[in-house]
């Protein structure tokens, strides 16, 4: 019998805590809540489903097609541009056409695939294709792109940036692999105008010389040329050949697109960055009348990135048109009467070192440019070109032409005030030639204000501007410093200033001059003479369009009308030609001459002395011969010849209105150069001007 050993063989019970009861009655009850959040949001999540499919199906269907649309614009033909005649200077010329537009998924290899399909069913004549384009004509082949990819380095392979691993690509391209054959160099300039095409923006391929055969081909074999398709373009097309051709200025191609320093203006006005526009002269200054309003597409994808439909929502509209204020026969009509009196002036040898000959024409009225016409001459030649930009570009010494503004300046500055007399002799200043009108003797005479611009008189301008010094000539005397004279110069400018001498005329073609004024009063600026020298026109220089605007501010009274060759704005037909007028430019009157009515009287009548007064020395007496009563002023300066400053030569030029008592033409005429002017060729081209003008327009 075993003994006992005090031990308790049975298990014992573990009683809970309280605390332990508590814990554990929670858990039952997380799960629950979790179980229950978790039900609720699926209930919610199907809820969502079910709005979205049932009851907002519509709304969802309308944001996908949404997604899928995109609007696309597409340029349409520019205004054209007509004289004042009504005849076509510039056209546009409808082409058919072959068109690429690109879808979202299109990358290099179906590009590449595209672009040698047409190849062989289109003619391409090739771009002047760069070593980059080659390659990546060469890289669009994806076999040829893995091929370049094997010979990145290391490092370069692990390159995680996208276009500098390409560009590291393209550095592998051998010359040899782009050494292309005639056949391969039309597709690579297919591919490149494929690929400068944005995804859903369309390019043209072809756009000139495509035929029948080529349109009819890439219809047949559409489905294997993707977004090819054909249509219709325009280029520009100048059928009048004359010197009108020199102001209109040109338009980009497609290719060209906007110029870089014009980018953002023109993006900010919604243009696209290869849109075609005007980039010099009439076609950039009018851009926004001339181009056109773009049609606009709605080109919709399916979920594969595929253009399933194209649908027209806004029909584009043709540019308005520009019709000129110049009559291109009155032009040709100025251009061969420059042209016949120069090439007599060459042949006769006093025209030797010229470097051209000016004209231009205004109606003082309104200042519509009738006229504006230049030749080009290689000095030490016979040779001439035309150049009628050089009428707002090339500025010269006027010489006496400029007196109406030294008057005004006086008048402006009180030291005259209607027809005064003042004194005429010859001027002696220390360090100085002596300076004289050409009429001059050594004995004083006295002559007044419309006197001094009929016989042309130096000296009383300058007798004008010893006024504005505050001081009297005495002979041998020494003027005043050039820098204590700064002041004057000023007010003397700004009487030039006022008739359009020396600041922009306000023309409506871009970039004019407007000369030499020196400011500059130290040791490289005006001497004391200058001063003296300018208010003659010996100093400062004007292009041809700012003595044309003078001399139509004389014409008109006193009111500076910025010039302008375009003369109206203009619909078109339902054919696309010259329909109704609709906007109808100037006259914008820049400012007026600040001075009196009877001042200003006093100086039309010096011009109009000037060619019938009866003195020996009246200077434009020839131009009483005129078919309409004509007013005028001369002028001469004395210059060296370009390139031969021991050589000493003559501008000789002149300003005239007529007819004198209801002025319809204003003109100037720039002869710069010249061995002499005995000749007096600048009145036989004003007169010969003028006089085709009546004959035009008055008889």
């Amino acid at each position: 019998m075993k003994k006992d050993s005090g031990i308790d063989n049975k298990k014992e019970v573990h009683y809970e805590t309280k605390e332990e009861q508590a814990r554990r009655s929670h858990i039952p009850f997380r799960l629950n809540f979790l179980f229950f959040i978790i039900f609720t949001l699926f209930v919610a999540l199907i809820a969502q489903l079910g709005s979205l499919q049932i009851i907002n199906k519509k709304d969802i269907d309308k944001k996908i097609e949404a997604s899928s649309t995109t609007e696309v614009s597409v340029s349409t033909p520019r205004g054209m541009i007509y004289d004042a005649k009504g005849r076509a200077l510039v056209e546009n010329k409808a082409n058919a056409a072959i068109t690429f537009t690109r879808n979202n998924s299109m990358g290099a290899n179906d590009l590449y695939e595209i672009a040698n399909n047409l190849a062989e069913l289109i003619e391409v004549k090739p771009d002047k294709l760069s070593e980059r384009d080659k390659k990546d004509y060469w890289l669009g082949n994806k076999n040829n792109l893995k091929t370049a990819q094997k010979r990145l380095t290391d490092k370069e392979q692990k390159e995680t940036d996208v276009g500098k691993q390409y560009l590291a690509t393209v550095d592998k391209v051998t010359d040899e692999e782009i050494n292309f054959s005639d056949e391969e160099m039309e597709a690579a300039t297919i591919f490149k105008r494929m690929n400068s095409a944005y995804a859903l923006n369309t390019v043209f391929v072809k756009n000139q010389e495509v035929t029948d055969k080529e349109l009819a081909l890439v219809a047949e074999h559409a489905t294997e040329l993707p977004g090819i398709s054909t249509g219709t373009d325009w280029q520009r097309e100048y059928p009048y050949k004359g010197s009108l051709t020199d102001i209109l200025g040109r338009v980009s191609s497609e290719k060209e697109g906007i110029q870089a320093d014009d980018l953002d203006e023109y993006l900010a006005k919604g243009y696209a960055r290869n849109d075609r526009v005007g980039t010099s002269l009439l076609e950039k200054q009018y851009e926004e009348v001339l181009q056109g309003t773009k049609t606009k597409y709605e080109i919709t994808v399916d979920q594969k990135n595929e253009v399933v439909s194209k649908k027209e929502t806004s029909s584009g509209e043709k540019g308005d048109n520009l019709v000129l204020s110049i009559d291109s026969e009155f032009q040709e009509k100025v251009e061969g009467i420059l042209k016949s009196n120069f090439e007599d002036m060459i042949n006769s040898g006093k025209a030797k070192y010229s470097p051209g000959v000016y004209a231009v024409a205004i109606n003082p009225k309104n200042g519509e440019v009738l006229a504006m016409s230049g030749y080009q001459h290689t000095p030490e030649t016979s040779d001439l070109e035309l150049r009628p930009l050089g009428t707002i570009l090339d500025a010269y010494t006027p010489g006496s032409v400029v007196k109406g503004g030294t008057l005004t300046a006086g008048y402006e500055a009180g030291v005259i005030t209607g027809n005064d007399v003042l004194v005429d002799e010859p001027i002696y200043i220390q360090g100085s030639a002596v300076k004289k009108s050409v009429f001059t003797t050594d004995y004083p005479q006295e002559i007044s204000a419309q006197k001094a611009l009929e016989l042309s008189s130096n000296v009383y301008m300058m007798q004008i501007v010893f006024r504005m010094l505050g001081i009297s000539y005495e002979r041998g005397m020494t003027m005043p410093y050039a820098a204590e004279q700064g002041e004057i110069f000023g007010e003397l400018r700004k009487g030039f200033n006022e008739y359009g001498m020396g600041v922009k005329t306000g023309i409506d073609i871009p970039n004019e001059e407007i000369g030499l004024s020196w400011t500059n009063f130290g040791d490289n600026g005006p001497n004391a003479g200058n001063l003296l020298d300018l208010s003659f026109g010996q100093y400062d220089t004007y292009t041809p369009m700012q003595l044309a605007q003078y001399a139509a501010t004389v014409a008109n009274g006193g009111k500076r009308i910025a010039p302008h060759v375009v003369k109206g704005v203009y619909e078109n037909k339902e054919d696309g030609t010259l329909g109704e007028e609709k906007e109808k430019i100037g006259p914008k009157v820049l400012n007026e001459v600040d001075i009196t009515t009877d001042q200003m009287n006093i100086i039309r009548q010096g011009f109009y002395d000037a060619v019938h007064g009866t003195d020996a020395f009246t200077t434009a007496k020839s131009l009483a011969n005129a078919k309409m009563t004509v007013s005028a002023k001369t002028g001469t300066a004395e210059t060296t010849a370009p390139g031969h400053p021991e050589v000493a030569t003559v501008n000789s030029n002149i300003v005239a209105y007529g007819p004198s008592d209801d002025p319809e033409i204003a003109i100037s005429v720039v002869l710069p150069n010249l061995i002499d002017e005995k000749d007096h060729k600048n009145l036989v081209i004003a007169q010969e001007i003028l006089d085709a003008y009546y004959d035009m327009y008055m008889k």
